[in-house]
């Protein structure tokens, strides 16, 4: 291979955030970060516990100077807590407190973890504004429903998190908070005049602009106003024209993840990445499936792409450049001190709403109505359990809920209903209101967004499924 042979395929290769299996960097992931890979991003089965996390990245810092980058949103989305659910109450329960400067302390403190762990990009916060109440994919992951909410309080995640000298990646441009389809299984569509979408999804975008975020991450998410049917992430007109141009952005465009099904199935891996890198990316997220053999075709299309003039050498040298920058930013490693989380408690209590009166449990039976996990979350744990260990947990399926066997089993003793996100699922509303007809002194706890609720009974709201929230949401059902 040429000298010029070798400089293309190293900016190629640059362009990539690759993932990998297990809790160790593959020799694969070594090699290519030596020969110029741009990152790596982790998720939850590359995580065992802090100090693994700092060895893993400390070996990927021996092989080159590689963005390491997971999404650690608080709340629902967790990846250093993924065996266990996030210390931090998440974005939908900061929203709901709305203290700025809450927000700005409960981020700073995820950085001084992630620091801590030789972490330094952060995939959050999410910038979207959540009018869709049935997103199936945002939710408790959104501060809230009003552009001017949602924007303070992304001005201060970015402001926490940078703080601690980890990037923010502000997601996901042009906004998927009013979107009812999980741009993981096909093409959403934001169909709003450029007025509204002004005015609503990009607000939070330019005022975290403004306050100097170092990286915005796509959304495969198609906008007719400004792209037509084709998913922002492969729209020059939305990260050129929108993004670059209107709201004046020069730091790096990261792409939401490639492997999902509105690229992979429209226009296929290793074609996506062309297209996003010539619409205007920097940084391709390719998620947690792509392997080694598809990382070396996307490079060799990437090639083949500017040796063909479908993709100018310009723009993947100005791709090098703005990740140059970013890594020029994040200094060299430094020990950072995680600081202590108890302020993402204090947060998930000061977000706790009660509606109604609690009683003091008796033999309690908990009744944790299951609902399936979407893609960005995983399975993370989520529930009382922890915080109640006398108590009986039974996890239910609504389809195959016994409301008579259930009733039964909780006579003359204390029943709780705990759901998440009841509003998206008419089974766990039929069961929560059967058995609250026949108890209207059960007690029922949402741990997603509370948007229905049954007629009677005490309510908990907690803003998200977390640990910390579970745990503020027993700590009032027990006073």
């Amino acid at each position: 291979m040429s000298q010029s042979d070798r400089g293309l395929r190293r900016l190629a290769a640059g362009t990539l955030l690759v993932a990998f299996q297990g809790t160790t960097a593959p020799e694969w992931v070594l090699r290519e970060l030596e020969h110029g890979l741009g990152g790596v991003t982790l998720f939850g089965f590359n995580v065992a516990d802090p100090g693994q996390v700092r060895q893993l990245t400390t070996a990927l810092r021996g092989a080159g100077e590689p963005v390491i980058s997971l999404d650690e949103e608080g709340g629902d989305v967790t990846r250093l807590a993924y065996h266990v659910g996030s210390p931090y109450p998440g974005n939908a329960a900061l929203g709901a407190v709305d203290d700025v400067e809450l927000t700005r302390r409960v981020y700073r403190a995820i950085a001084s973890e992630l620091a801590a762990c030789g972490i330094n990009l952060d995939m959050a916060p999410s910038a979207d504004v959540n009018t869709e109440a049935d997103n199936p994919v945002i939710g408790t992951r959104s501060f809230g429903a009003d552009p001017e909410l949602v924007g303070r309080h992304t001005v201060a995640a970015v402001q926490g998190l940078q703080s601690a000298n980890v990037a923010a990646c502000v997601k996901h441009f042009p906004g998927h908070g009013a979107t009812r389809i999980d741009s993981h299984l096909a093409v959403p569509v934001v169909d709003v005049s450029l007025d509204v979408l002004r005015a609503r999804e990009l607000a939070p975008f330019q005022a975290a602009i403004g306050a100097g975020a170092k990286s915005v991450m796509t959304a495969h998410v198609a906008v007719p106003a400004v792209t037509g049917d084709t998913p922002a992430t492969l729209s020059g007109a939305a990260l050129t024209g929108l993004l670059r141009g209107e709201l004046g952005y020069h730091g790096v465009v990261v792409t939401d993840a490639l492997d999902m099904h509105a690229i992979t199935r429209s226009v296929g891996l290793a074609g996506g990445a062309v297209l996003t890198l010539a619409a205007g990316s920097d940084l391709l997220c390719l998620g947690p499936l792509p392997t080694y053999d598809d990382v070396q075709a996307i490079i060799a299309e990437i090639v083949s792409s500017v040796r063909e003039g479908r993709l100018p050498l310009e723009r993947l040298e100005e791709a090098a450049a703005r990740v140059s920058a970013l890594r020029a930013w994040f200094g060299a490693p430094r020990e950072v001190a995680a600081e202590q989380n108890v302020v993402g408690l204090h947060a998930a209590r000061r977000a706790v709403r009660l509606t109604g009166a609690t009683v003091p449990l008796v033999e309690p039976l908990v009744i944790e109505v299951d609902t399936p996990p979407t893609i960005a979350v995983g399975d993370v744990p989520w529930g009382v359990g922890p915080w109640l260990p006398d108590a009986e947990i039974v996890r239910i399926k609504p389809a195959d809920a016994d409301v008579a066997e259930m009733l039964a089993k909780a006579a003359n003793r204390s029943l709780v209903v705990v759901v998440k996100d009841a509003h998206r699922h008419q089974a766990s509303q039929n069961l929560v209101s059967a058995l609250v007809a026949a108890r209207p002194d059960a007690t029922v706890i949402e741990m997603g967004l509370p948007v229905w609720r049954p007629g009677s009974a005490a309510y908990i709201a907690t803003y998200g499924a977390a640990r910390a929230n579970a745990q503020a949401a027993v700590e009032l059902l027990t006073a």
